[in-house]
């Protein structure tokens, strides 16, 4: 005697297995889903956290030591960029000073002669408001050469920042006179101690 399922089984059993088979094929591509839509998730999650950073002025480099660098990935391939170029930059920036565009020539500058890098920006800040104050067509933002009605003229900011660095490299550095309680006495020795410590607060400001 041969049994034959009813055909309401039968049903019942394509059913499962079709159910069977779906899921069968269906668990991999959930599952590939799942992974590729974390790591979307993540990588969103680190860009904004990124961009958050930059965005804030003074906190994507600040807490960089002077002589750290920084990769960035650019259009042409992998670039190392100077963190202490755009610890300058933001500074200028903040106090919204000319002397924005030219934080590659101080940094270069304070390198070639072997100067602490936030030490003109810090003595234009505390001479000039970081050129506000500067004496007109002079690009003389460092009070520089500048005694009662002589003032010392540059060509541009570019040759101003390369004289001064020289010379503070040269004439002072030389001599022993290197922070702004050594340069103080030659630089503007009637200070009452006011001006040293002005130029050592924006120093601190530029770490």
């Amino acid at each position: 005697m041969t049994f034959k399922p009813k055909s309401g089984t039968i049903k019942v059993m394509k059913k499962k297995l079709i159910l069977l088979i779906t899921s069968f094929l269906l668990t991999p591509i959930l599952l590939l889903f799942c992974i590729i839509y974390s790591s979307f998730l993540n990588f969103q999650n680190n860009r904004t956290n990124y961009l958050t950073l930059s965005a804030q002025s003074g906190v994507a480099y600040a807490a960089l030591p002077q002589d750290q660098y920084v990769m960035d990935t650019g259009t042409t391939g992998l670039i190392v960029k100077d963190a202490r170029v755009e610890v300058v930059r933001q500074f200028f920036a903040k106090y919204k000073s000319k002397l924005e565009p030219f934080a590659q020539n101080i940094v270069d500058q304070a390198d070639k002669y072997g100067l602490d890098y936030r030490l003109l920006p810090s003595i234009a800040m505390q001479e000039s408001n970081l050129c506000k104050k500067e004496p007109a067509g002079s690009y003389n933002c460092w009070g520089f050469g500048i005694y009662g009605k002589k003032v010392t003229k540059f060509t541009s900011y570019p040759d101003a920042i390369e004289t001064v660095t020289k010379t503070l490299a040269k004439d002072y550095k030389g001599k022993g006179l290197e922070t702004p309680d050594q340069i103080v006495k030659l630089y503007t020795p009637s200070s009452n101690g006011s001006w040293q410590k002005s130029v050592n607060y924006f120093i601190d400001q530029l770490q």
